[in-house]
């Protein structure tokens, strides 16, 4: 059995459709879902649900009963009250039911870094988190993506207004991308894999080395309007932050992510592009996602 977490989410969401797609050969699909009724007609036809938090130990441990195949995302959550302590929350149900109910191999969404970033927050926190996963022996796949496509949805609104996105980030250098689909369609590759043993890293890293102020050209070209790249500082992202309602952890995590991946460059050029697990480029992205939640 595969136990899906975070099945209404960006990524989660992906993951299942793959899985469901794939058929009958799947074989059974558990769920941990806090709202049931977020879930789509056909994958409530298809899955069974169980209601709650993956944090909960006591969900965990029921959602875990029989099932040998995880896939693993802790969610961001802005008003957590420490970065490290959200992510271990989430974890020790993971490492117990691994430990006690027989679960074989967890599919993680981690992040590049490892080795690399240094007191990086949120990108910290996420390997501290395959490293506590690890220890059980379990076998285990950290998915680790750079940038996610998706983030720039949020500023669809900026787009078609002012004509102007935002980053913490150098406009004149390389920031490797990846789209969710992606990361879901690798998850679910391996969730259906039943040869792969071991613990290693699955980098996903898009086919464009683009810098902001590349990605705001091909922004005007698709949405065939001037969208320009504006620079934002770590602190001015943390008082937009504190703006929107993230507690001052979250947001400080969030800011010391940005100048790490500014000064350490992990998910910079020096990252080679991985076509076997994160095709889509940043145009074909921008075309299909992107443009319809702009002009739309």
């Amino acid at each position: 059995m595969i136990l899906v977490t975070t099945p209404t989410g960006q990524i989660g969401s992906r993951v299942l459709d793959a899985l469901l797609d794939a058929g009958d050969t799947v074989g059974p699909i558990r769920v941990i879902v806090r709202d049931p009724a977020r879930l789509t007609p056909r994958v409530r036809d298809r899955v069974e649900a169980v209601r709650g938090s993956h944090a909960d130990p006591d969900v965990a441990a029921k959602a875990c009963a029989g099932v040998d195949r995880v896939f693993w995302l802790v969610p961001p959550t802005p008003t957590a009250h420490s970065v490290e302590g959200h992510f271990l929350d989430f974890t020790r149900p993971l490492v117990e039911a691994i430990e006690n109910q027989g679960v074989q191999r967890v599919v993680a969404v981690s992040t590049l870094g490892r080795g690399v970033a240094e007191k990086a927050g949120q990108i910290s926190a996420s390997l501290v988190m395959d490293d506590r996963i690890r220890a059980t022996g379990v076998h285990h796949r950290a998915l680790c993506p750079p940038f996610l496509m998706e983030n720039l949805l949020h500023q669809a609104e900026s787009m078609r207004s002012g004509g102007v996105f935002s980053l913490a980030a150098d406009g004149d250098r390389v920031l490797r991308t990846c789209t969710t689909r992606d990361v879901g369609a690798t998850a679910a590759r391996l969730l259906l894999d039943d040869s792969w043993t071991g613990q290693a890293d699955v980098p996903l890293v898009g086919p464009d080395e683009l810098t902001p102020e590349g990605m705001a050209r091909i922004l005007s070209e698709v949405l065939d309007r001037p969208v320009r790249f504006q620079r934002i500082s770590a602190d001015d992202h943390k008082v937009m932050l504190l703006r929107h309602g993230a507690t001052e952890a979250w947001a400080q995590g969030l800011a010391d992510m940005v100048r790490a991946l500014d000064e350490q460059g992990f998910y910079g050029v020096a990252e080679p592009s991985s076509p076997d697990t994160a095709p889509t480029s940043f145009r074909r992205w921008c075309e299909e996602v992107l443009k319809p939640a702009v002009l739309g």
